[in-house]
């Protein structure tokens, strides 16, 4: 798919050359900043609407004398600014609705931080609402968040909320969880258990009992079998729920970038197609299949299958943990605690990742592999180089890594040289930079985190995402965070201002970047001519609006195919 450029503004109105001929548009919007998003960031005054497509974007005058007719719908947008709807290319549909909507949602992205007390009082309070059998599952606690620093759950802590109920926690990270030891018994876990594989392991302490910390999702998968499973309504529910939040941010095509991981692959391939079937959601979806879990000789979803509303692009891997965790691969030592020699893990062999990615790149399927410490970039850019060896047109492949979070310069230049998309949860930026530059990895890696601004001088693109339920979906924030890099805890600093972008560039990472991340730059990112009617509606320009109030602007509607969704 390749990157439309049909935008040519002149003084009267934007034409596609395929020569849509004039008609009656469906809607026309004016009376406020069209910002299109295209090649040279223009902004317009009004914009036609035809069939779900744009059929022209100009000058009011030219756009209403060609397009408006008795049946037109006008609107007047009364100050308030047009954009191209947002992409999020990064969320975890399926895991945002479990931990979220039908779990204990323990985020708390504001200040004062929770401590273990306030966190063990709001699990006392949710055992309340459980009905027999239920296991307490919630999602949200981090302690990089907590105060004091680094005050972590265990199966003793959680031992005190409940010994009857089973409780099963997750890191805000994803990659850790926390466990009481009636979650062990009944998951069948002990001191003699194995560890999974796949970087999932079962903590223990120096006397070699299970503390009740574990790590990485293929060790979850013990207790979340012994899980009672949501009804189909309750998912169901939940998921359209999901949806609404993140339409509500503005968004209007978002990936879930782990179709299979929470309730298996074809439960989940059958959930979203159920779910988008007749415009059942208020957002595009972008499926990835979660590597680990697609069955061999699994062939019932090839690469690009779907429609415009629900697409199947791309399989998705992890390789390594998390950074505010302390589980990403590092080529040096973190810096917390002080003396440490803990440099994180890889989740796989060099060649066992590459074995298992070039199955599903050589079925023509787009790779996405997470990579959050430097080792785990040296080892994912390898594999990629790999993949791509005798390709002269390595970007048309669009392989993707997921976060790029501690690097170097060399990491940027190998990653440009093979297309490579970086996709930066730049929450990162905001909700860790403080922790990042003062405890975890120290001040010179904390700079380079979300290395926005090298990618920008080298000519590449790179997106913002959320990770949702890792950080809020909100592009607005991303936007504020991409060209600020301010740190939320007080007292408030930059985070490497060399990595600082201009604001039109965070537009553009959360709009047309983020498009053709996921192969969809030709019909949606940009408000051009010939593409989808995607839109969002904002209280205010964020063009014109200072760095850090851009993620107090509201959005106001969001549309798709030239119609309002619900929220």
């Amino acid at each position: 798919m390749r990157f439309l450029h049909h935008l040519m503004i002149s003084s009267a109105v934007l034409i596609a050359q395929s020569a849509i001929a004039a008609g009656t548009a469906d809607t026309i919007f004016y009376g406020g900043p069209i910002v299109t998003v295209n090649a040279k960031n223009e902004e317009a005054q009004a914009l036609a609407i035809q069939n779900g497509k744009i059929v022209a974007v100009g000058t009011k005058d030219a756009v209403t004398k060609e397009w408006q007719g008795s049946t037109t719908k006008v609107i007047d947008l009364k100050g308030q600014t047009l954009m191209p709807g947002f992409v999020e290319p990064h969320i975890h549909i399926i895991g945002t609705t479990m931990s979220e909507v039908l779990g204990l949602n323990l985020s708390n992205f504001t200040l004062p931080y929770d401590t273990l007390d306030t966190l063990a009082a709001k699990m006392k309070a949710h055992l309340k609402t459980l009905q027999p059998g239920q296991w307490l599952v919630g999602f949200g606690v981090d302690p990089s968040r907590t105060q004091p620093f680094m005050a972590e759950l265990n199966a003793d802590i959680l031992d005190k909320v409940s010994t009857t109920v089973p409780i099963f926690i997750v890191n805000q990270s994803g990659h850790i969880a926390y466990v009481n030891h009636k979650a062990l018994e009944l998951a069948g876990v002990n001191e003699s258990t194995p560890n999974p594989g796949g970087g999932g392991k079962y903590l223990k302490d120096s006397q070699g009992k299970l503390t009740g910390v574990v790590l990485e999702p293929p060790a979850f998968s013990a207790f979340m079998a012994k899980m009672p499973q949501p009804t189909s309504a309750q998912l169901a529910g939940g998921v359209k729920k999901t949806a609404r939040m993140i339409a509500s941010a503005g968004v209007t095509t978002s990936a879930e970038i782990t179709v299979g991981f929470v309730l298996g692959l074809e439960n989940e391939l059958k959930l979203f197609k159920e779910l988008t079937a007749n415009e059942g959601l208020p957002i595009r979806v972008r499926g990835y299949l979660y590597g680990p879990a697609i069955p061999a000789g699994f062939s019932s979803i090839k690469p690009g299958d779907g429609d415009d509303r629900l697409r199947f692009v791309g399989v998705k891997y992890v390789s390594d943990g998390s950074t505010q965790g302390l589980t990403a691969a590092l080529n040096d030592p973190y810096t917390y605690p002080k003396g440490t020699k803990n440099t994180g893990d890889l989740d796989y062999g060099a060649d066992d990742l590459y074995k298992q990615i070039k199955t599903y790149f050589d079925q023509g399927w787009q790779i996405a592999v997470h990579a959050n410490g430097d080792r785990a970039l040296d080892q994912t850019l390898g594999n990629y180089e790999k993949l791509l060896a005798g390709n002269p047109r390595p970007q048309e492949r669009r392989l993707r890594i997921e976060h790029f979070t501690i690097n170097t310069p060399d990491h940027v230049k190998k990653a440009v040289k093979l297309g490579v998309i970086p996709g930066f949860t730049i929450g990162h930026v905001d909700y860790w930079g403080e922790a990042f530059h003062n405890e975890i990895v120290g001040a010179q890696r904390a700079d380079r985190i979300d290395p926005s601004a090298d990618f920008k001088k080298a000519g590449a693109r790179f997106a913002y995402h959320s990770d949702s339920p890792v950080s809020n979906v909100s592009p607005l924030n991303y936007i504020s965070e991409g060209a600020g890099r301010l740190w939320q805890k007080p007292p408030r600093k930059v985070l490497g201002a060399d990595q600082q972008v201009s604001v039109d560039d965070a537009i553009r990472a959360v709009t047309i970047n983020a498009a053709y991340e996921m192969f969809s730059d030709d019909k949606v990112g940009s408000l051009e001519v010939g593409k989808q009617a995607d839109l969002v509606v904002l209280s205010a320009n964020p063009r014109k609006t200072p760095v850090d109030q851009i993620r107090n602007i509201k959005v106001k509607s969001t549309w798709i195919d030239g119609k309002q969704q619900s929220w």
